[in-house]
């Protein structure tokens, strides 16, 4: 067993040391047994309860390296980010409906949500919003949500009773202990601003707001969720390193897209991948070609989770979906 990498992560360091003295009390009753033989008895069972209380360490240190290897494949920390696309107001609009539908579900999961940022419409609604959610199985079980959310329905400004066709875009970044992306200080453009607030808050008076812009990218992300400059620039540039992690796992996904048959989809926030249809009342997931109903009601974030299970589900293949008017 290498006991220095166990003792370097403290999960393990105390079970490590508890190994090691078991080593060094095994070496000494069988040092003792070798020089006084009458001891071979008494000294033979005191070795087998040694070696039953290593046995119960090394699997207590497995349980923890699994445990460890499935948070870091499944984080329980991400950043849910929300744009509005296509169809201007409504899409704003949508795009809150979105983000109010998963801060309810993160609720009824006993997730913490914090909003990292947030740019309103003049009519309301978000043009983009970011937050950070965590919580037991959090990426497990959002996963599959990023991508292209599409809405249909009728405007309450629309006079004629036509349908309108808009879309938000959504982006799960898990954050990860270990990343693979290096970033170089110099890369980065460094802003300070006043939050937005309510009301004339105290937020308003100070420059807390951090805005960071990764120039080999064109990556920028803002942060107004502290009152703290310091703690908003930590939030800004963790949630920077998580899309600089998502767009190199993008590309890499890329390589292999010819070769999607029973993946659900390559993880990219511009594949569409589901369709809410108000006048049929009917949500259809385009990867799974699976529908469900009662659209209000999933929207408060109490149906969700019949749609999510299903993705985490799913044993089929793949399909992609077809344009206005699929099932």
């Amino acid at each position: 067993m290498d006991l220095a990498k166990y003792k370097k992560n403290h999960k393990t360091s105390y079970l490590a040391d508890m190994y090691e003295k078991l080593d060094r009390e095994e070496l000494d009753l069988k040092a003792l047994i070798d020089a006084d033989p009458s001891m071979r008895e008494l000294g033979t069972a005191d070795l087998e309860n040694i070696v039953l209380q290593k046995r119960d360490i090394e699997r207590q240190i497995e349980a923890i390296e699994a445990a460890e290897k499935e948070e870091e494949e499944f984080p329980n920390e991400l950043i849910m980010e929300i744009r509005a696309g296509a169809g201007g107001d409504e899409a704003a609009l949508f795009a809150e409906e979105l983000a109010s539908m998963y801060r309810r579900y993160a609720e009824d999961e006993g997730w913490q949500v914090i909003m990292l940022d947030e740019s309103r419409a003049d009519v309301g609604g978000y043009k983009e919003v970011s937050m950070e959610i965590h919580g037991k199985d959090v990426c497990r079980k959002l996963r599959y949500e990023t991508g292209v959310h599409r809405v249909q329905r009728v405007p309450a400004t629309e006079k004629m009773g036509r349908v309108h066709t808009s879309t938000v875009s959504m982006a799960i970044l898990p954050i990860r202990k270990k990343t693979s992306v290096e970033i170089n200080p110099a890369d980065i453009e460094m802003e300070f601003s006043r939050a937005g607030g309510k009301g004339g808050q105290n937020v308003n008076k100070v420059e807390t707001a951090v805005r960071l812009f990764h120039k080999p990218t064109g990556l920028a992300v803002r942060v107004t969720a502290e009152r703290s400059q310091v703690k908003n620039r930590e939030k800004a540039m963790m949630m920077l390193t998580a899309m600089l992690q998502q767009k190199k796992d993008e590309e890499e996904a890329a390589k292999f897209a010819a070769n999607k048959k029973g993946q659900l989809g390559t993880g990219n926030r511009s594949e569409k991948i589901r369709t809410y249809n108000f006048p049929q009342d009917r949500i259809t997931d385009h990867r799974i070609r699976q529908n469900w109903h009662h659209i209000e009601t999933v929207l408060s974030g109490e149906r969700l989770g019949d749609i999510i299970d299903a993705l985490a589900n799913f044993k089929g293949e793949v399909t992609e979906g077809e344009e206005d008017g699929d099932e």
